[in-house]
């Protein structure tokens, strides 16, 4: 019987996995693949936190193939050469995969459809990781939207999509398996050891997705609503790694969800998991707006912002350096800084808040902060952080107005009030009196602990300066033909 390659990419599960499903389905031996190509990715190529969560999802993901009497062939190289090598190496007459969205991935992926079809060779892709696929959603003109609220009326007006397919028992293995790269030869995992902090942290692979919800849903998602902006305490889900690697879909966190309130879980139970469902409408939002305008990785969605004066990158590298590094002299965003750097992953409200500061304080481009993201996120998801870094500034689709500058310290005061978040990642500050740990260049002299640095900026002054070039760019539109401003 001819084979059929499962082009795994970011689908790395066995269960409700469509692609895996439609190859089992055609009754052939089923050979699993992943292909290395980060220069196809290319200029968003992973970062250094997403390339370690790739080594070992990638290992977990070949442990459960083998105890499915099956096993995972690696290759790296150009993804078309790659596959067009293991066809006529195992004699495979079809290729299935699953979606990505990525704009780049997109364009490798058609060239290769139509590369394999001039071949002869039958190919089907499927959908496994979006509830639903960007070009399905579209307002009453038929243009896409560009703002949450009525985008996601839209999704639920469809019905949320919780069919799961099950986990296989087995897979059917060839008769002949083709050779497999070594994962360690990838090198995927740090040369030097930073790492240790994501290996406390995390549990990469289909698993520690799993076991992860089930935390979430035990001890986390009845008191989501709250919860979730307090970054001392484990009120969020922290699966956005999971379902970046697709190691759990959003249909399974759907049908958890909706399980959950067939239960009776009382009002603020129920206002929870669907604040929590929200979100997931959120991820949903993000994919639907990098398919729709693939430019926004790298240019504002509000095209006013490319004239922005933002200062020069020889003026702010010291600045950048500082909040890269946890060094602002502002509590709240060293601490966050500081939780990306040692676990790869920060606390949306704080991604917000350090994300603000640079932008709107320290007048440094969004896309400086975009791209420091994406090295260090485990959980980096092109769609999610352009969503993000973009809404911050002020510049995308539904975003905050550029004159809603976030104050460190106040939401400092108002989500970490005893201080837990601050003290825990930032040790210098551990016996400062409350009254002062927000804003400790206020404390007297005495209290300041010597080691930990002054203000980078001075929040106050940092906001008019902001406020003064948002009127200075709305005057510029307005003179510039064609220009307005809402």
């Amino acid at each position: 019987m001819q084979p059929v390659l499962l082009w795994l990419r970011r689908d790395l599960r066995l269960a409700d996995n469509p692609a895996l499903t439609r190859a089992l389905d055609t009754g052939q031996p089923v050979i699993p693949v992943y292909l290395h190509a980060p220069e196809e990715e290319a200029p968003w190529f992973p970062g250094a936190a997403s390339r370690w969560w790739l080594h070992h999802s990638l290992n977990a993901l070949s442990c459960a193939l083998t105890a499915a009497g099956s096993r995972l062939i690696l290759r790296q190289g150009g993804s078309l050469e790659c596959l067009l090598q293991l066809l006529d190496e195992t004699g495979a007459g079809q290729v299935i995969w699953n979606r990505t969205y990525e704009p780049a991935l997109i364009q490798r992926d058609r060239r290769i459809k139509a590369a394999l079809k001039d071949r002869g060779v039958r190919v089907e892709s499927c959908n496994s990781a979006l509830l639903f696929e960007p070009w399905t959603v579209s307002n009453k003109s038929g243009e896409p939207y560009r703002v949450f609220t009525p985008f996601w009326k839209a999704c639920c007006a469809k019905g949320l999509p919780d069919d799961v397919a099950t986990l296989p028992e087995s897979i059917t293995a060839p008769a002949h398996w083709p050779v497999s790269d070594d994962l360690k030869q990838w090198a995927l995992l740090p040369r030097i050891s930073w790492d240790q902090g994501l290996a406390q942290r995390w549990q990469p692979g289909e698993a520690g997705a799993h076991h992860a919800l089930e935390r979430f849903l035990a001890h986390g998602v009845l008191t989501y609503k709250t919860g979730r902006d307090l970054p001392g305490q484990p009120g969020t889900s922290r699966l956005s790694p999971h379902l970046h690697f697709g190691e759990i879909g959003p249909r399974q966190l759907i049908r958890a969800c909706q399980r959950l309130q067939q239960q009776g879980i009382g009002t603020e139970g129920s206002t929870s998991v669907a604040a929590f469902i929200r979100e997931i409408g959120w991820r949903e939002f993000a994919f639907h707006l990098l398919f729709h305008f693939p430019q926004t990785p790298e240019h504002p969605l509000d095209q006013r912002f490319e004239h922005f004066p933002w200062r020069k990158p020889e003026d702010y590298a010291d600045d950048l350096a500082a909040w890269q590094h946890g060094l602002t002299g502002i509590p709240l965003v060293d601490a966050g800084m500081r939780e990306l750097w040692h676990t790869g992953w920060m606390h949306n409200r704080v991604r917000m808040i350090t994300a603000s500061l640079l932008v709107k304080n320290l007048g440094i481009p969004w896309q400086e902060g975009a791209r420091w993201f994406w090295d260090t996120l485990v959980d980096a998801d092109l769609a999610s952080n352009t969503l993000g870094w973009q809404w911050t500034a002020g510049c995308g689709a539904d975003a905050a107005p550029y004159f809603r500058v976030f104050n460190p310290v106040l939401q400092g005061e108002r989500f970490d009030g005893q201080g837990a978040y601050i003290r825990h990642w930032v040790p210098e500050l551990e016996h400062l009196p409350d009254r002062y740990l927000h804003a400790p260049w206020t404390a007297p002299a005495s209290l300041i602990p010597p080691a930990y640095p002054r203000p980078r900026v001075d929040l106050g002054a940092s906001r008019k300066t902001a406020l003064a070039a948002w009127e200075q760019l709305k005057e510029h539109s307005r003179l510039s033909p064609g220009g307005s401003v809402p």
